[in-house]
């Protein structure tokens, strides 16, 4: 899809951060580019320079806000993030929000969305996930 090894690497750890149910970050909430773009060879001066343009991707992150009821500029905890997305995201809701989006036909986010509902109830991880990496976290 045009992406660069580096912009591949970055989307591997921000997920990775974002998976991790022991690490609880702050995140910046933006309307434009963000961490993840800062590697993507389609990456202008300020802007995205992607063949879908860069209104396409500002429109994108605009209906996630508005979905979730949060605003651009707002510093938030990925707990609260996660919770909130748990709570207002169907898997139908990414055919709108995601609508155009090169991924959405491969089904992973529509997945990921589905289980995160069971992974992640009243702003804590939950469930088997839970038990899991807390065993794992655990020293011998």
């Amino acid at each position: 899809m045009g992406y660069s090894p580096a912009f591949v690497e970055k989307m591997e750890e921000i997920v990775a951060e974002i998976r991790d149910p022991f690490y609880d970050f702050s995140i910046q909430v933006i309307e434009g580019l963000d961490e993840a773009c800062s590697y993507c060879p389609n990456k202008g001066d300020g802007f995205c320079n992607s063949p879908k343009s860069d209104a396409f991707v500002m429109n994108l992150d605009k209906k996630v806000i508005n979905h979730l009821g949060i605003k651009s500029g707002k510093v938030y905890k990925k707990s609260e993030l996660v919770s909130l997305v748990a709570k207002l995201v169907k898997p139908e809701d990414l055919d709108y929000l995601c609508e155009g989006c090169s991924w959405l036909s491969y089904g992973a986010c529509k997945a990921g969305i589905k289980g995160l509902g069971s992974m992640f109830k009243n702003g804590k991880w939950v469930g088997e996930r839970q038990r899991k990496l807390r065993s794992e976290a655990e020293p011998l």
